[in-house]
């Protein structure tokens, strides 16, 4: 409980933070622009091509991490896209506040899950929870990237114009250079991976302040069943589904713990920025962001009972 609390409580007071500097030290917009398209474009990538690239993968039970996780993104995105004609219909959900929903409920906190995983099993907690990361942010991004450019854009895009978007996503290009360099056993040198672990760990700070510079705190509290959809899904049925489908697939011990806090943590401040960029409901999913935070700390705690009490 204490692991979990110290990995998720900063977290939202880093947040906080970026709302209350929104109001006070910078105000303007343009400022907290700049700071979305750093995070974005070099800080986070940095984060996935070290934290890949540098992960050792022996004796790791990579295949059954990866399709336990992988699937249970994909049943939670099969499930919005089947629930979408009704969302529009009776609850008049816009396509961009589907899109960030749609995010919320697939997408992943890399940060807390990596604090959480690190302080439980150290490297070896690092090294499965990479092992996510290669399975889950390409394909994550690139459902989102399509989700974005079919609901969020006023104007349907073509084919050509949602691929370019697609390979203009940074964070698909990291995981691949990240894994290209792990499967090549090429030594990294000790300067490049110690650039890139400082740009990682500037990611988290910035990539949460930005989240708290779009939020409204007194809607923090306010109930929204946009917001209520998108937490049940990505902090109940995902962490149930990866759970049930790791046990299956014969998984026990600390890969299967791993298996829960990497779908049970709250959904990825870089999808706010992500919406930013392509037209999602942004202020929407900090208002998700702000609620599935606050309560994960409960739900992480519980999948890891959970766990404990089906695993093998």
């Amino acid at each position: 409980m204490a692991t979990v609390a110290n990995a998720l409580i900063p977290v939202f007071i880093i947040i906080a933070l970026g709302a209350a500097l929104r109001r006070t030290l910078l105000p303007g917009q343009d400022a907290w622009a700049a700071l979305e398209r750093l995070t974005y474009f070099v800080l986070f990538p940095a984060l996935l091509i070290v934290t890949t690239g540098t992960a050792d993968l022996k004796g790791i039970p990579s295949i059954a991490v990866a399709f336990a996780l992988l699937a249970a993104v994909l049943i939670m995105a099969t499930t919005l896209l089947l629930l979408r004609p009704f969302l529009t219909h009776v609850f008049t959900v816009s396509g961009p506040a589907f899109s960030s929903i749609f995010q919320a409920s697939t997408r992943w906190n890399t940060y807390v899950a990596l604090a959480i995983s690190g302080a439980l099993y150290g490297a070896k907690g690092l090294a499965l929870v990479s092992v996510a990361i290669v399975a889950i942010v390409p394909v994550v991004n690139v459902i989102n990237v399509w989700v974005l450019a079919h609901f969020a854009s006023t104007k349907k895009l073509d084919v050509r114009t949602t691929i370019g978007h697609m390979l203009r996503n940074p964070l698909i290009w990291s995981c691949l250079i990240g894994l290209a360099l792990n499967l090549s056993s090429l030594p990294l040198p000790k300067i490049a991976v110690s650039f890139g672990e400082i740009l990682g760990r500037a990611s988290l700070a910035l990539g949460l302040l930005v989240v708290g510079g779009g939020l409204a705190l007194g809607d923090a509290l306010k109930f929204d069943v946009r917001v209520a959809l998108a937490t049940i899904l990505k902090l109940i049925l995902m962490p149930l589904a990866a759970i049930g489908l790791g046990i299956q697939l014969g998984l026990s011990g600390p890969p299967l713990i791993v298996v829960a806090i990497a779908s049970s943590v709250p959904a990825a401040p870089t999808s706010y920025v992500l919406a930013r960029q392509m037209g999602g409901d942004a202020p929407l999913l900090a208002h998700i962001l702000t609620v599935q935070t606050l309560l994960a700390l409960v739900t992480i705690t519980t999948a890891l009972v959970l766990t404990e009490t089906m695993g093998p």
